[in-house]
């Protein structure tokens, strides 16, 4: 598998039309490649904390540091008071769905489910090591890591959503998509990214079921993405394009040395 990572950005660029203004709740409304698409703060992010994890960097000053040299791209409000510090702050005890949209180089790297659990730790700890914070990027990274390894959808199902948000666990899209808004906490992000991810047909049907919720698109998607690629093991060529074409020269290095290191 190559451009594991841009699974997250493909997400992200699709999704951001949709976060705001352009929501919607209308999947044959949703257009993957419009002109004005571009990354968010979902795919700084998740390319600092890759970094950290290959390079065996200080996660939460690589999180700084690479945040700080792309500021205006759209980070929450609470992030970015973080980021405006003249130096590096201890956390804020997150619980925003940020933990969940950065946490996919855990997924791909980890060789074991204790690996998993530990590196997709690290990468919330820097601003969200709530409890439900760590939650969150602990039940992503495991999404990822299962497909990674084969798992089917039954077994993801029972040891990610049940076991970590088993008030959902019953739930259906359908149950949920006419009643589900805006929310930026892992609590309403992470388990709505789970079941686009457990109803999907393809990569291309995960993003658009995550971006028709009518909720924090882009993050949606940059979380279910990741989990659809894992298992289905294909992208579209021209959104990869996409991706590429918009992306910094440094994420895309990123990018290469995450598949070189998951490829050995």
């Amino acid at each position: 598998m190559k451009n594991l990572l841009l699974s997250a950005a493909i997400g992200d660029i699709a999704g951001m039309p949709y976060e705001f203004h352009g929501r919607t709740k209308d999947y044959d409304a949703v257009n993957l490649l419009l002109p004005s698409n571009t990354y968010t703060d979902d795919t700084v992010c998740t390319f600092a904390c890759a970094e950290a994890l290959l390079k065996g960097l200080d996660m939460a000053e690589t999180l700084w540091t690479r945040c700080r040299a792309d500021f205006f791209r759209g980070f929450g409000g609470r992030f970015a008071r973080w980021l405006s510090a003249r130096e590096l702050q201890p956390s804020y005890h997150s619980y925003g769905n940020g933990s969940g949209m950065r946490v996919s180089a855990a997924g791909f790297m980890a060789k074991s489910v204790e690996e998993c659990i530990e590196l997709a730790t690290r990468t919330a700890l820097p601003t969200h090591d709530h409890p439900e914070g760590i939650k969150g990027a602990v039940a992503t990274a495991l999404a990822i890591f299962y497909g990674m390894q084969g798992r089917d959808k039954d077994y993801i199902r029972r040891h990610v959503l049940d076991e970590y948000y088993p008030d959902w666990a019953a739930l259906s899209y359908a149950d949920i998509k006419s009643h589900y808004g805006f929310d930026e906490t892992c609590q309403k992000t992470i388990p709505a990214a789970l079941i686009c991810f457990l109803e999907s047909e393809d990569y291309v049907d995960c993003l658009k079921l995550a971006i028709s919720l009518g909720g924090d698109a882009d993050t949606l998607a940059a979380i279910s993405g990741p989990m659809a690629y894992a298992f289905y093991r294909e992208m579209p060529e021209e959104l990869i394009a996409n991706a590429n074409a918009k992306l910094p020269e440094w994420m895309l290095q990123v990018n290469d040395a995450m598949d070189r290191y998951v490829g050995q």
